[in-house]
């Protein structure tokens, strides 16, 4: 294979190739889950498979320590963000300027030269992708108490207001959630980011320690964004370093600084911290290969490329690895740096059955991070063995999918929703703490984020609402003539001592009035073929206006609210003409759905009219008049349509109103009588007369 078909296999990348066809350097921009090719080492195995070049990494083997006296405090205590600590010293280096090919290589890499040592941990971060930190030893300070008198070192939070000067010679105050390296007094450096310009190494140093350590990815990337503070530390951090491949940068480390800068190494190390757990072992079967890919690929094919790429396969019945490599070799004990036989043995294949074997099962190597399915085995396989050698016209057998129940009913809503002229919002989850004061649904304050989605968007909603308010003020800046929108997403309800309730939602804001937006909520509930039971109470929002706005209840439990904004809720969502609300939960709505379809046969009988214009107290609600309706009226009711309400304290007297709607009435087996409907009509006027204090005005 030549370089122009490696471009294909391997992303965007660049090699430094000498005359012998050794890789001296390399570069590669590809996605954040493969920072194993941010290395030398790790671009190895990559370029070992594609060419099929066995490559290989031997384990650094520094001079017989001379010094032991290693016994220095390191204590963690932010075990998140700082798994595992090591550290070596080295006493009596000699500082001074890097030999030409060392400048050279790292000037090549975009790396400026600094001196021997700084040099030495840059060209190990390149050579196997791990971050190191080398402090001036007899710069660290203690801080006196239990009889300490040496250096120490302590990893933390930052403290309230606590700054540091970095090596690039600028004063950070970190965030709350930074990481720390300390010594007995004050920081000497931001964990997995950048160095303290205190203990940074200078012509007079003569102590170096050096510091190997595993920090979370996370915290790393809040940290370097939040400072604005980049480098090629925190870009390898952010994406994940080889916890086994940590021992192995910290000894080459050591080797490198004795044969060039001199000195004398202490035994051992201290580490501190949890040890990475082993992978766990992914079983492929090749009858997969086929199914996926659409091609046959060999077993033996495949079983080369897999080991090839660093995994160690597992014999049948066996814990232990048969064959594979792996860049970072299992170091021996800590205490014993000059142990004999050090060097990994030569990869040996695993026997073979006589019967092929339908599988093979492999560890992945701990630089992979990736590969943790079987389906990963097999992108591996098809990208090596090469995509140009799966025809256009394979065919790989599927399998037809089933939406989701929430799926199908969400697509009925949106449906319904576009039908009645509203338009779907996607907006942020975070907003301002003026924007998530609002919230029908919880008094507990609102959940903060550590760092803001935008300026000042740090307070998790509790509602939709806001969000399509503020989305609804942007498009009436822009003169738009119809605003109508609505959300379906997720808000985060705060419990004590609990994670929050994360509701799915459905919020719609319109400028129509409050029957429309009505309307719209019980066509959903139709297209839904949900037909009750549904009550309607006060909403008891100071935002809603208490004339035209109510709290539904569906079996019992509150289902949402609708209502028309006050004009002081207007003026502090800065909105210039009215407004109408709505948020319902959904979880209800889906598990109450009939999503099966259903005909009914019409009735070849005319219906028949009736309108009504009922005065009742102020008090009485349209849905419980509306109950009553539909319970007296029987099933010959087709449709009960709500006209107007009427008040006039003069004519209907005082806290009176006037319900206008009309009745419509068929038969499916008979043609409905003048008489008939007359009779329903008497009966429904009677008993709202009786339950509701109902009198029928003409």
């Amino acid at each position: 294979m030549d370089l122009s078909d490696f471009h294909t296999r391997v992303a965007s990348y660049a090699l430094i190739i000498d005359d012998a066809g050794r890789i001296l350097l390399s570069w590669w921009r590809g996605t954040s889950d493969r920072p194993d090719l941010l290395s030398m080492a790790g671009m190895s195995y990559e370029v070992g498979a594609l060419f099929g070049k066995a490559p290989g990494v031997s384990l650094p083997q520094p001079v017989k320590p001379r010094r032991t006296d290693l016994a220095r405090p390191v204590r963690i205590e932010d075990t998140a963000d700082c798994p595992y600590y090591t550290l070596r010293i080295i006493t009596g280096v000699d500082i001074k300027e890097s030999p030409a090919w060392l400048k050279d290589l790292l000037t090549a890499n975009g790396i400026r030269p600094i001196n021997n040592v700084v040099d030495i941990s840059n060209y190990v971060l390149m050579e196997c992708g791990q971050p190191l930190h080398t402090f001036d030893f007899g710069k660290l300070k203690s801080s006196g108490h239990r009889g300490n008198r040496g250096a120490e070192i302590v990893v933390r939070r930052p403290q309230s207001g606590e700054t540091i000067e970095a090596i690039n010679h600028k004063t950070y105050e970190p965030g709350p959630d930074a990481c720390l390296i300390c010594d007995g007094q004050s920081p000497v450096a931001i964990g997995g980011v950048m160095g303290g310009a205190a203990t940074e190494i200078s012509p007079n140093t003569r102590d170096v320690l050096i510091e190997a350590a595993e920090f979370a990815p996370t915290s790393i990337r809040n940290t370097a964004r939040l400072l604005n503070l980049h480098s090629d530390s925190s870009y390898r951090f952010e994406r994940g370093v080889d916890p086994e491949g940590l021992d192995w940068a910290s000894r080459r480390c050591c080797e490198l600084i004795l044969d060039i800068a001199g000195g004398d190494l202490a035994a051992g190390m201290v580490d501190v911290g949890r040890r990475p757990p082993k992978r766990e072992p992914i079983t492929l079967r090749f009858a997969q290969l086929k199914r996926i890919l659409g091609i046959d690929v060999p077993a033996e094919r495949a079983r080369e490329i897999l080991l090839a790429l660093g995994n160690q396969e597992l014999q049948a019945g066996s814990c232990e690895a048969a064959s594979g490599g792996r860049p970072f070799p299992a170091a021996p004990h800590a205490s014993d740096l000059s142990a004999p036989n050090l060097s990994p043995p030569s990869p040996t294949p695993s026997p073979q059955s006589p019967t092929p074997s339908r599988s093979m099962t492999v560890v992945p190597p701990s630089w992979r991070r990736d590969l943790t399915r079987e389906i990963d085995l097999i992108e591996e396989i098809g990208r090596i063995h090469g995509y140009d050698a799966i025809s256009e016209d394979v065919t790989v057998p599927m399998v037809a999918s089933a939406k989701r129940r929430e799926d199908r009913v969400l697509e009925k809503i949106r449906h319904v929703l576009t039908a009645h002229g509203f338009d779907e919002s996607v907006t942020l989850s975070a907003v301002d703490e003026p924007t998530s004061s609002f919230s029908p649904w919880t008094v507990a304050s609102p959940l903060r984020t550590a760092m803001p989605v935008v300026r000042g968007a740090d307070h998790l909603r509790r509602s939709l609402i806001p969000s399509l308010l503020a989305a609804r003020r942007a498009n009436e800046a822009l003169a738009n003539p119809i605003i109508e929108l609505f959300e379906i997403a997720k808000v985060y309800l705060p419990r004590p001592s609990e994670l929050p309730e994360e509701p799915l939602l459905l919020s719609m804001v319109s400028g129509q009035d409050y029957a429309a937006v009505k309307g719209a909520v019980e066509s959903l509930f139709c297209e839904l073929k949900i037909c009750g039971p549904f009550e309607a109470d006060d909403a008891g929002l100071a935002d809603f206006d208490p004339a035209a706005s109510c709290r539904l209840r569906f079996r019992g439990e509150t289902l949402g609210f609708i209502g028309r904004l006050t004009e002081d809720a207007l003026k502090r969502f800065d909105l210039r003409g009215p407004a109408v609300a709505a948020e319902l939960r959904l979880a209800p709505l889906v598990e109450a759905a009939d999503l099966v379809p259903r005909c009914r046969e019409q009735s070849p009988y005319p219906a028949v009219t009736r309108d009504l214009n009922l005065v009742v107290a102020d008090g009485v609600r349209w849905a419980e008049l509306a109950a009553t309706v539909r319970r007296e009226a029987g099933p010959c009711l087709e449709e009960l349509r709500y006209c107007d309400t009427y008040r006039d304290e003069k004519r209907l007297g005082a806290e009176r109103k006037s319900l206008l709607f009309s009745i419509t009435l068929r038969s499916g087996e008979c043609t409905f009588t003048n008489q008939r409907a007359d009779e329903i009509r008497d009966r429904i006027v009677a008993a709202c007369r009786a339950e509701h204090g109902a009198e029928l005005r003409t």
